[in-house]
């Protein structure tokens, strides 16, 4: 272990390519985003947890870390609902959770010929959680215990 952190993977699991803790479900996906500046250029990934390979990606775009955390959560309920599975979804981000869990994104960035674009895919989100039921879990990933998010893109300082 190197920092209290599994090595890559741990010997203790077959269900994996990455160091994942024991407490952390292979069978799952990690979302993140990064955002340089607030705002700034935005983008978000989600990665399988199973074999390490990126899942989907996004941006990047103009837009906060916030509302990429937001629209990460729900680019993978929906993508799971589309290819038929369910499966747990780990994210580091409380707010973007509780967003979801409301069917809202509560950014306050400012609408304008810049983040049009933006607000028209939070629209868009917005309204797939509105009309769809999903089954997927939402677990906070818990970063102090676990370190970061699998999906992190790994630019901080």
């Amino acid at each position: 272990m190197k920092n209290n952190l599994p090595v890559n993977p741990p010997d203790y699991r077959h269900d994996t390519v990455l160091p994942l803790p024991p407490e952390v479900q292979a069978d799952a996906w990690a979302v993140d985003a990064a955002c340089s500046g607030n705002p700034g250029p935005m983008e978000y990934r989600g990665i399988d947890l199973t074999t390490g390979a990126e899942v989907f990606h996004y941006g990047p775009v103009r837009g906060t870390n916030n509302i990429g955390e937001f629209l990460a959560i729900v680019h993978a309920l929906a993508l799971m609902e589309q290819r038929g599975i369910v499966k747990t979804i780990y994210s580091d981000s409380y707010n973007a959770i509780l967003w979801v869990s409301k069917g809202k994104c509560k950014t306050k960035l400012e609408r304008n010929a810049q983040t049009a674009p933006l607000f028209e895919v939070i629209a868009r989100a917005e309204r797939w959680l509105a009309t769809h039921t999903y089954r997927s879990p939402i677990i906070k990933w818990e970063t102090k215990r676990w370190g970061e998010v699998p999906a992190d893109f790994g630019r901080k300082g």
